[in-house]
């Protein structure tokens, strides 16, 4: 009837389904997620129609090459919007590096014939913005960044 105050609590239920966003390895297991955001140099009209699906292409190329994926792709006229899941050992910087000079130089190679923007030397603002996820399920994330425009 008198329980000691020292009793044990009721042992946690572990949750047994897998989990697709967890990523494992030998000696970590993570879920790592960003909110990255590019603005090309120039801004109105660099993104002409039918270019955002050779950018998304060249984007989820590149985070192939890191082990990261591309989950969401997205953007307006100004500004594209990447939901990238990561791994712990690539460094954001780094990898918001190789998507704006990788695309640059592929975008370069292959101009759209309505902008002469983007043969000039740069293409992307040197700044990016970043934002971690942290505990928001993917589907709030993904519908925020659904919930921007498309390049036209």
């Amino acid at each position: 009837t008198n329980a000691p105050a020292w009793h044990s609590p009721p042992p946690l239920q572990i949750c047994r389904t897998p989990n697709t966003d967890i990523r494992r390895g030998r000696t970590v297991a993570c879920s790592l997620r960003a909110h990255v955001v590019f603005t090309p140099k120039y801004r109105h009209g660099p993104f002409t129609r039918g270019r955002p699906g050779p950018l998304k292409e060249i984007m989820r190329e590149v985070c192939a090459d890191f082990g990261a994926e591309l989950r969401e792709f997205t953007g307006d006229a100004d500004y594209v919007h990447l939901l990238v899941h990561y791994p712990p050992k690539v460094a954001l910087p780094r990898l918001a590096g190789s998507l704006k000079g990788v695309s640059a130089r592929r975008l370069r190679r292959n101009p759209p014939a309505t902008s002469a923007r983007t043969c000039e030397r740069a293409f992307w603002s040197p700044s990016h913005f970043a934002a971690c996820c942290g505990g928001a399920p993917p589907s709030i994330i993904k519908e925020i960044i659904e919930q921007q425009k498309r390049p036209a």
